[in-house]
């Protein structure tokens, strides 16, 4: 027997065991968790079957989340740093869901209906679309026994698969007040299962993953340009983005980016042994630290069954980085920069360089 609870309820529930529960929605899944001591392992898993199994959607709750979620978009569309991400996704991925914004937008959260949600979950959220993926002080077969226990009402339902991603590539700028302008620049890139997918990793850290990066030591400590510069790799389950971020003045930004274009030109054929090793030690580290989190453990488990279909053991993902080469980093980079660009840019973005000059400048 089911003994319904409303949002109030549940959330007591977990707070009575000194629990945490959230959710989060990424570009190619949702995920709803908590983290609890070992003892309350059960209600954990109940709670979370309870919502995905029996989530009633009353019409004077949807209303107050429909709210927070239009107060959360404004907040979004008021922090340019934040904001300006988005710009670039769906830039380059138009038109398409790799393109929308996680959040959703104003007019689609003010017109959403309760039948669309239920639908949704009853169509997306069966057992053929989940993994349920735990760390921490437990046992695998209790874990197996309390999800097939609180999972069972899932519906029984075969989902098409997701669409396929396309890259399109383009420009955004959107002129704003503000003293800085904030500028992402990216280009199409490998996913998970690529070949380069590792490489790929590596020519982000060494060009803008730290403070001994190229992008950095070359355009904040000896030029000055920016206080923040970053290059960032989002692999996907196909395909993925190469991308640099830098927040920077209205004058400077003449300097900026031929700087910026320059330096994604050398490490085409510039690579050398120090960094390449470097940036392996940094992304070694990152991977090995991150196994301290029980939250980071689980949710690598978990995209490794989604996209591989099997956990893959450390020492394997270790083997791989040790095994990159120079020419595989470089070759990772000639293959991203060649392709065509998407750029978004807000603020004063009037001397943003455009596309075709970014691209004659890429070709140089």
């Amino acid at each position: 027997l089911h003994l319904p609870r409303d949002a109030a309820a549940i959330a007591r529930e977990m707070e009575n065991v000194g629990g945490h529960l959230n959710a989060y929605t990424a570009r190619e899944q949702t995920a709803y968790y908590c983290k609890v001591l070992k003892e309350d392992l059960a209600l954990s898993v109940d709670i979370i079957g309870d919502i995905l199994t029996h989530s009633t959607f009353i019409p004077e709750e949807l209303e107050r989340e429909r709210g927070v979620i239009l107060q959360e978009i404004g907040q979004a569309n008021d922090t340019p740093d934040d904001i300006v991400f988005d710009h670039f996704q769906s830039t380059a991925y138009p038109d398409q869901p790799m393109g929308r914004p996680t959040l959703g937008t104003e007019d689609v959260i003010k017109k959403m209906k309760r039948a669309t949600l239920t639908d949704y979950m009853q169509h997306h959220y069966g057992p053929e679309r989940m993994v349920v993926a735990a760390a921490g002080a437990l046992e695998h077969e209790a874990l197996i026994g309390l999800v097939q226990e609180h999972f069972r009402d899932l519906p029984q339902v075969a989902p098409p698969p997701p669409e396929a991603s396309r890259y399109i590539g383009g420009e955004f700028r959107e002129e704003r007040d503000l003293d800085q302008v904030h500028i992402v620049l990216g280009f199409p890139s490998t996913g998970y299962k690529d070949r380069l997918h590792y490489p790929t990793l590596l020519l982000s850290t060494l060009l803008g993953g730290g403070m001994s990066s190229r992008l950095f030591q070359e355009i904040r400590e000896k030029r000055g340009l920016v206080y923040s510069i970053y290059s960032f790799a989002h692999p996907f389950d196909d395909g993925g983005l190469l991308a640099v971020y830098a927040g920077t003045g209205e004058k400077e930004v003449e300097e900026l980016m031929p700087v910026t274009l320059e330096e994604l030109r050398k490490v085409q054929t510039t690579v050398t042994q120090d960094e390449l090793d470097r940036a392996k030690a940094q992304l070694r580290a990152s991977l090995l630290m991150s196994l301290e989190s029980t939250g980071s453990r689980t949710e690598q488990i978990a995209r490794q069954i989604q996209v591989h279909g099997r956990i893959i053991p450390v020492e394997e993902t270790k083997r791989k980085i040790a095994a990159v080469t120079i020419e595989e980093v470089q070759e990772a980079a000639f293959e991203a920069f060649r392709g065509k660009p998407t750029l978004a840019a807000l603020g004063p973005a009037g001397k943003v360089p455009t596309l075709s000059e970014i691209a004659s400048r890429l070709a140089a």
